[in-house]
């Protein structure tokens, strides 16, 4: 039986795990919550896609559920996540995906109406709330942990690519930019933005450099790189696909061919497959739209100082790969809680 799963929140994130979900025969979603949207305009926005294009499939809408595909999912409008009737649905596994519920004492409300596991789509706000990334930290997964966070979508790049890096030829330190595409945060015109004043000019116009705390986060999902990373953010006027550049020195020297070698036996790997790819390509940021893996090494953008100081390149569609990566998650927890 497919593992049951609910969105809170029919967002960007929310509506592209539920596309995801669609072509995953391990997970059905069963419940949507969006206090902010009715069942007719949210089969509207996951029918018609700027970025991904159009669904695939058969989109209906009733009073209070939408119909895709035959399959009807229940639509519920609670503010509160202690309001969700999950157990009615019998959705277990909640992926969270409003931005605003981001520790684990704000997604305790979700088990008041019957949710078992819940999954926090963004960094968690907390230190409790135990985070990880597919691939990477994953295996770390107990039965006894109910809430969770995947990440960002930056921190599920750039982990992988610091993890085989790191194991291969040790990182002393580094730094990592993403370049990355526009999202829901930012404004269409210059507007307010009290904490974040760039943060607040108009996105179509201009490259904003931005904090982030995806490299700093990899040092939680990998603890021997705590401290030994950390970065910083250019949102640039895209309306998808990211990339990371990871400078670093290494301690073992090397060379930028064996580097390449280690990159592709990590794409080609059991242990990595859908998360790292590796191309030689002339390829630029559109060609990974809706691509599912997440750190699809550049073998031919990044570049070599000395033996020890390198520039590394990885791709990601910070929408698509990373809400793929978000129901990865979810199999994998519904494994061990099996157990």
């Amino acid at each position: 039986m497919a593992i049951q799963v609910g969105i809170n929140g029919f967002g960007r994130i929310g509506r592209l795990v539920f596309r995801a979900s669609v072509a995953n025969p391990n997970v059905e979603v069963t419940a949507i919550n969006d206090p902010f949207i009715d069942p007719k305009y949210m089969a509207y926005m996951l029918r018609y896609d700027t970025v991904h294009g159009r669904f695939e499939g058969e989109v209906e809408a009733k009073e209070d559920a939408i119909v895709v595909n035959g399959k009807e999912v229940k639509v519920y409008a609670c503010m509160n996540p202690s309001e969700i009737p999950w157990k009615d649905t019998g959705a277990e596994y909640i992926a969270e995906a409003t931005g605003v519920f981001t520790t684990s004492e704000k997604c305790a409300a979700h088990f008041v109406g019957g949710a078992k596991k819940v999954v926090i789509t963004a960094p968690a706000k907390d230190k409790e709330t135990p985070m990880f990334v597919m691939g990477v930290n994953h295996d770390k997964y107990t039965k006894d942990m109910n809430v969770v966070s995947n990440a960002s979508c930056t921190t599920n790049c750039l982990a992988p690519l610091a993890k085989v890096i790191h194991d291969k030829y040790g990182i002393a330190e580094g730094l990592m930019t993403t370049v990355h595409a526009t999202t829901a945060t930012q404004k269409t015109v210059d507007g307010p933005s009290k904490k974040d004043w760039r943060g607040g000019r108009g996105a179509a116009f201009n490259i904003i450099p931005s904090s982030t705390g995806a490299a700093k986060a990899v040092g939680v999902v990998i603890p021997e790189l705590k401290g030994k990373l950390t970065g910083m953010a250019f949102r640039v006027p895209t309306a998808d696909v990211s990339v990371v550049d990871l400078t670093v020195n290494l301690k073992t020297p090397t060379t930028m061919d064996d580097i390449k070698k280690t990159m592709k036996e990590a794409a080609e790997s059991a242990q990595w497959k859908g998360i790292i790819g590796y191309t030689e390509d002339a390829v630029v940021s559109s060609d990974f739209i809706t691509d599912p893996r997440t750190s699809i090494f550049d073998a031919t953008a990044g570049i070599q100082l000395t033996d020890t100081f390198v520039k590394l390149v990885a791709w990601y569609d910070n929408e698509w790969g990373y809400s793929n990566k978000v129901l990865d998650l979810i199999e994998y927890m519904a494994k061990v809680d099996a157990r």
